[in-house]
């Protein structure tokens, strides 16, 4: 049975070159902060930054605004719409003074904190900035215990851990935050022996994407953290399974070459579209559809060309969202 679904919207930040058709930096941070208003108003459940520092898919002197940075003004920008990473790096900062922050941003968001973690994976960003990049297994180790300690500093009064890569002894974090019993944890990635099985442990989220030509492969990662549920003894129903999906709606007069050109680097439009809709209304609705019939309940639309200079948001809002989630108008 399709369980109800829900919406988020990946705001402009600047990372894909969503911004650089505006000049300004004060200007292109006003329009991110003009499309999270927008999607609250529009009744969207969530916003979402990338955690990254400079351009994807080469590095450009372009703006990338950070995000945790970002979300604490996002904060205070806005007044019922959640606001997450997807996802944080762990590799970019001390989990216990991830912690902290996190902790500090539910409370000046009065509760609203999405928080979302995963081990990261751009390497170029990493030893551009001065990071080590260690292989893909001790990056997952290190993830698992960043989730140990997070749950810590969020749990104990003083809070103390010992690991191979990270230690922490007795560590204050007050205030703790807002929601009970902490943030919700978003980790993202779908490696099966491990990243889902962390996710059944410490996540109250999972996501993952790219395969909107198979809806069979989002089945199977969700039969696999299932299992991973039921070995930790955990209710596989309390976690929420959410998809990012690169959207590019054609309305009238629309080229899907020209518009997709930005986002699709050196992809051609046929490979785009085997991990990203292009279509009008009723195609985004038909695939979103068939991710629901495979067990996603949170979709978080990414990629949308025009979203910092168009009213495609709204468009979006009117058009498509309404099949699924009956969005409020405002």
């Amino acid at each position: 049975m399709r369980r109800p679904l829900r919406f988020g919207l990946f705001v402009p930040q600047g990372w894909i070159l969503d911004l650089v058709d505006i000049a300004d930096p004060v200007d292109q941070f006003e329009a991110l902060v003009r499309v999270t208003r927008r999607a609250e108003a529009l009744g969207f459940d969530s916003v979402w930054l990338f955690d990254h520092f400079h351009t994807y898919f080469k590095p450009v002197l372009e703006t990338t605004f950070e995000a945790w940075t970002t979300t604490a003004a996002l904060a205070r920008e806005t007044s019922r719409i959640r606001i997450g990473q997807m996802v944080t790096g762990n590799g970019y900062r001390n989990p216990a003074l991830l912690a902290k922050m996190a902790s500090t941003v539910d409370v000046l968001s009065h509760g609203r904190l999405d928080f979302g973690i995963g081990a990261g994976w751009y390497e170029h960003e990493y030893l551009a900035y001065g990071y080590d990049f260690p292989d893909t297994p001790t990056r997952l180790r290190m993830l698992g215990e960043a989730l140990q300690v997070i749950h810590a500093m969020w749990r104990d009064p003083y809070a103390s851990f010992e690991g191979r890569h990270y230690r922490i002894d007795g560590a204050i974090n007050e205030p703790k935050g807002v929601q009970t019993p902490h943030p919700p944890v978003w980790v993202g990635g779908a490696g099966e022996r491990v990243t889902l099985r962390l996710a059944a442990r410490y996540g109250d989220a999972t996501n993952f994407g790219g395969h909107l030509a198979d809806p069979a492969w989002y089945a199977h990662k969700f039969d696999v953290i299932a299992r991973h549920c039921e070995d930790v003894g955990r209710d596989p129903g309390e976690l929420i399974r959410s998809s990012n999906v690169e959207t590019t709606l054609l309305r009238a007069g629309d080229d899907a070459e020209t518009l997709t050109r930005t986002y699709r680097r050196d992809q051609t439009l046929a490979q785009y579209r085997e991990h990203a809709v292009v279509g009008g209304a009723q195609e985004v609705i038909d695939v979103y559809g068939r991710l629901a019939d495979a067990g996603v309940d949170y979709i978080i639309i990414s990629d949308v060309p025009g979203l910092a200079t168009t009213d495609v948001l709204d468009s979006l809002a009117a058009d498509v969202l309404p099949a699924f989630a009956g969005l409020r108008a405002g």
